[in-house]
């Protein structure tokens, strides 16, 4: 017997008591345009193109929901029946999988599993890469079966999350107002950039990016970035207090949108920031660059992981939802922001020859490379960021990590933020 909640009991709902909805495509058909599906993540994948998108391809609805980062993960923690889905980074699903908030997914039901990138399976782009630091999304992956509550190290056929977004991040920075070439991360705590350099308020993250600076600028180098000792995270957050104390940043972001108004307005020179921040600077015609830096990128992967309370109709919608996700209209649109696609091969199909070339390929545009809203980001001639997928994946120094002594990190973290 399929089990009924409340929200499964829909219109002509008691056809479905028998079992699953696969196999009973009329009924399906019937029954799916009554479905709703509330989604909840950051800005960076929450976006209502998606939504509209699958009302057309899909027939049901998709109420998304935008948070930060921290009361994404607050949200997936303790609210377990205020959403269906859940779109999270892989840091955070190390903090929300053991509440037992979100079920097991299985594979099988995946129509695209098998073209899954590497990173997201065995950790390892290529044969021969090198596993990056902190929470690596293969680590956080996999669970033992449908009932699993701790991680397991193989590919078990039952995921915490389906993989589904991704990026190398760097620093953006403001060329026209820097003047000259920037190639690492110490550049941040440059005093030439006093009052005009930013990091992001998001603790997880922002310590990530301190501990490039620190490796940078020959401070110390951290056996794992993503597990720091408490003297590490010390040693880390005096360094930068000090730097705040001499008036080094401007502003701690917590949204894009914040990210991109203080760079777009000239205040920030130098900041943290995620791709289509930068993507949003430039379509308001203002130079920026993600810039490459010769001590590698700070990553973070992001999925979908569905609510423990989903069953039935809604939990085969949110399967026929993730299957549609790596179908490639998302990939595409994704790529178009600077994002890579959990299934790349998918994504091709939904962009040109010459986007393909220019986003993952690292090859010179042929034409104008414009955003999913039309904007141009690009001309004829042009070559992204940091080259091509491999080039940028496969320079990935860490990921975005929790760490053991993770509740006195964010205690020092906001010490520092505070001081």
């Amino acid at each position: 017997m399929t089990k009924l909640s409340r929200r499964n009991i829909l219109k002509g709902g008691a056809a479905f008591a028998a079992g699953s909805t696969l196999g009973a495509p009329m009924i399906w058909a019937q029954n799916i345009k009554d479905v709703t599906l509330r989604q909840f993540g950051t800005g960076v994948s929450n976006l209502n193109d998606v939504a509209n998108k699958v009302k057309e391809d899909l027939g049901f609805t998709l109420e998304m929901t935008a948070l930060d980062s921290d009361s994404v993960t607050q949200r997936a923690a303790t609210q377990p029946n205020s959403f269906d889905i859940a779109d999270i980074e892989y840091w955070i699903c190390k903090k929300v999988w053991p509440t037992g908030n979100l079920q097991a997914m299985d594979t099988s039901k995946i129509k695209n599993y098998d073209k899954i990138v590497g990173i997201f399976r065995n950790g390892k782009l290529t044969p021969e890469s090198t596993i990056a630091q902190g929470t690596a999304p293969h680590t956080v992956g996999f669970t033992e079966g449908p009932d699993g509550k701790g991680f397991v190290d193989n590919e078990s056929g039952w995921m915490t999350l389906i993989p589904t977004i991704y990026n190398a991040d760097t620093l953006g920075i403001r060329p026209d107002l820097i003047g000259r070439p920037i190639n690492n991360w110490s550049e941040l705590l440059n005093p030439e950039f006093q009052g005009k350099a930013s990091i992001l308020d998001i603790s997880s993250i922002g310590i990530m990016d301190m501990a490039m600076v620190v490796e940078s600028m020959g401070e110390y180098t951290y056996p794992d970035k993503g597990n720091m000792t408490r003297e590490e995270i010390d040693l880390t957050m005096a360094i930068f207090t000090e730097a705040k104390q001499n008036g080094q940043f401007r502003a701690f972001w917590k949204s894009f949108d914040e990210s991109v108004n203080l760079m777009a307005s000239g205040e920030v020179v130098i900041q943290s920031m995620w791709s289509p921040a930068i993507t949003a600077v430039k379509s308001k015609g203002v130079p920026c660059v993600y810039q490459p830096l010769e001590e590698g990128y700070r990553s973070w992967g992001g999925g979908i992981g569905l609510s423990a309370a989903l069953s039935g109709l809604e939990r085969d919608a949110a399967y026929e939802y993730i299957n549609w996700y790596l179908d490639g209209w998302v990939g595409g649109y994704l790529m178009r922001q600077g994002y890579y696609s959990a299934v790349p091969e998918t994504s091709k199909n939904f962009m040109s020859e010459n986007e393909w070339g220019y986003w993952f390929e690292g090859k010179e545009a042929t034409d104008t490379i414009t955003s999913p809203t039309g904007d141009a980001l690009a001309q004829a001639g042009d070559v992204r960021d940091g080259g091509s997928f491999e080039e940028r994946m496969g320079a990935v120094a860490c990921w975005n990590a929790v760490m053991d002594e993770n509740q006195y990190m964010v205690r020092k973290w906001n010490e520092f933020i505070a001081a």
